[in-house]
């Protein structure tokens, strides 16, 4: 996952929209979003690659999604799967603050990650590029390969784009978050990060949907939870460029809810605090 754009405890029907982009190699075996047969209670779409998966919700309350932290100076060629992070927590039934105190004893094995972990405690972000994990806070949130809310420029303008369709309380269509998410526009080179890439794949990278010979958009992911616990998931998978998709649509009501008592009560042990390894 490369993009994740999410509005949590904003909008008065939803406590989370989440928009993402699946970003990688076309030669890497995926396979579409369903309910995985060994974990009949968790829907994701699977790597056939190594087993993991880069987003997912389950019906009892849990959800997770993952992006790869760039950084290719500090690449592990040995590095364990990190979307084994994200399947290894939709099955298990420890907390957030319980799993990332587990994981956080071996993150340094791992190539760079930004992790977002949800159940009905509330939504958490943790990374082991910075060390630092905490309970997210209600609003408009936006990650890339970076830090949460890092400021790139295709973040920013995921962000506003997201804000305009669910500002005034106005339910987005999933057309209209999938147009967002089919977004190709590039920024000017002077607003490009500089992930040590060279600027032909800065470029590449900087639009919300990524197309080339080798190397893009593989998917497309909208979540909505309401605050009747259901939940809506569809899953564009792109056969080449924005155009061309297979679509899945999965409703289900969550129990327990997603995010019940996390826009209330801050964990005061995961706030702030740094990973100590």
């Amino acid at each position: 996952m490369c993009l994740i754009l999410f509005s949590y405890w904003s909008h008065q029907k939803y406590p989370l929209i989440l928009a993402a982009n699946r970003d990688e190699f076309y030669e890497r075996p995926t396979a579409q979003a369903s309910f995985w047969e060994e974990t009949p209670h968790m829907l994701a779409g699977k790597d056939l690659k190594d087993g993991g998966t880069w987003i997912g919700i389950t019906k009892t309350g849990r959800m997770a999604a993952i992006t790869n932290f760039r950084d290719i100076r500090n690449l592990k060629s040995d590095a364990p799967s990190r979307g084994n992070l994200v399947s290894g927590f939709l099955r298990s039934d420890e907390d957030p603050v319980e799993y990332i105190h587990r994981i956080k004893k071996v993150a340094d094995k791992y190539n760079g990650f930004s992790l977002i972990l949800g159940d009905s405690n509330g939504l958490f972000y943790f990374s082991n590029t910075d060390g630092y994990f905490y309970e997210i806070s209600p609003g408009m949130h936006g990650l890339s390969n970076h830090l949460l809310d890092t400021p790139w420029p295709k973040v920013e303008r995921g962000k506003k784009l997201l804000t305009g369709l669910t500002s005034n309380g106005r339910n987005p269509s999933p057309d209209e978050v999938f147009h967002i998410l089919a977004d190709t526009f590039r920024p000017a080179d002077r607003y490009l990060p500089d992930t040590g890439i060279g600027l032909e794949w800065e470029r590449l990278l900087s639009s919300l949907f990524i197309h080339s010979e080798i190397y893009g958009t593989r998917s497309s992911t909208l979540i909505l939870v309401d605050r009747d616990n259901n939940v809506t998931f569809i899953e564009r998978s792109y056969v080449e460029g924005p155009g061309e998709y297979k679509t899945v649509n999965y409703e289900f009501r969550s129990h327990p809810g997603l995010f019940e008592g996390g826009s209330l009560h801050v964990r005061n042990d995961m706030n702030g605090k740094k990973d100590e390894k």
